[in-house]
């Protein structure tokens, strides 16, 4: 496949009074193929928005390269730019603007028609809202905003920089939806995201940075194979007498807080055929590791600043 994206070694460096000398981005490289659903994950600090204003030629790096299907993104480039879709961390608007006035200004700086405006209003559901000013939808609303902004240009490369904090679970999942199509339509997306459960939905591969470092690439289902964690089976109070939870139990660790019975196994087939045989399945929970269980193993659980 014809790389979308070539990163290599990629350095920023901010310099403070207080905070001194501070790698943003240390080294970083990675390549993502056309049509890639690419996602950067990593804790609050980790250089992720950095990394991607420079890719998307924002902001300019120290040291490394970056090509965006096939050309330099830095100095500026009008021609790259109409290929781009680009939707910021922070949503800024033109003031006294409706909605509607909004996104057919970015339509007309793509060449695109008023009636594509229109249609990727319609597409966030926000066709209702159209006449509102910016200043006065809330801040879901100017999130979506900001992506049908992105997308009205019909870009062949769309950079989203967390597109569903702020928005309530109706409106991530519709935007899931929406990202989908994106993909599903032949574009690349690179996504960053604070949500384990959104990258491991919708992404191919996942890179996952701590320390203005990539620690980690792979797909989400790659990765939690990786990890290799038993299952964690949960049996309500109740249900299982001591000496069959032992019995159960054999060479597996088993919990008890409770009454409720916590058992971590390698075989959850054979658990949980047994406790079919028990009559013991009345709230029972069954939990598998996922792209979070990797997160926190590749970055820790220390709190970050």
């Amino acid at each position: 496949m014809d790389a979308a994206i070539e990163v290599a070694d990629l350095r920023k460096t901010y310099r403070g009074r207080r905070t001194g000398e501070v790698r943003a981005v240390d080294g970083v490289s990675f390549r993502v193929e056309r049509g890639e659903f690419f996602g950067i994950l990593g804790p609050n600090g980790a250089g992720k928005t950095t990394t991607l204003e420079i890719v998307e030629g924002l902001r300019r790096p120290d040291s490394g390269t970056v090509r965006l299907l096939g050309r330099s993104p830095w100095p500026h480039s009008p021609e790259l730019t109409r290929r781009l879709g680009v939707q910021l961390q922070a949503s800024s608007f033109f003031e006294f603007l409706t909605a509607r006035e909004q996104i057919e200004t970015f339509a007309a700086l793509y060449g695109a028609t008023k009636a594509r405006a229109a249609e990727m209003l319609d597409l966030v559901g926000l066709a209702e809202h159209a006449n509102v000013r910016c200043e006065k939808l809330s801040g879901g609303q100017q999130q979506r905003l900001s992506i049908a902004c992105a997308l009205v240009g019909d870009p062949e490369l769309v950079f989203l920089d967390e597109p569903t904090a702020a928005l309530d679970p109706q409106a991530r999942r519709n935007l899931w939806d929406l990202m989908r199509g994106i993909s599903a339509a032949g574009r690349t997306v690179v996504l960053t995201t604070h949500y384990m459960e959104e990258a491991e939905a919708l992404c191919d591969r996942v890179a996952i940075m701590d320390a203005g470092r990539i620690k980690a690439v792979d797909s989400p289902a790659g990765f939690i194979r990786s990890l290799d964690a038993p299952t964690r089976v949960t049996v309500a109070a109740g249900q299982l007498a001591d000496e069959r939870v032992k019995e159960l139990a054999a060479d597996e660790a088993f919990a008890v807080d409770d009454g409720t019975v916590v058992f971590e196994t390698r075989d959850p087939r054979r658990l949980l055929t047994a406790l079919a045989v028990d009559g013991a399945m009345d709230g029972l929970a069954v939990r598998t590791a996922n792209l979070e269980d990797v997160f926190l193993h590749v970055t820790g659980r220390e709190w970050r600043g």
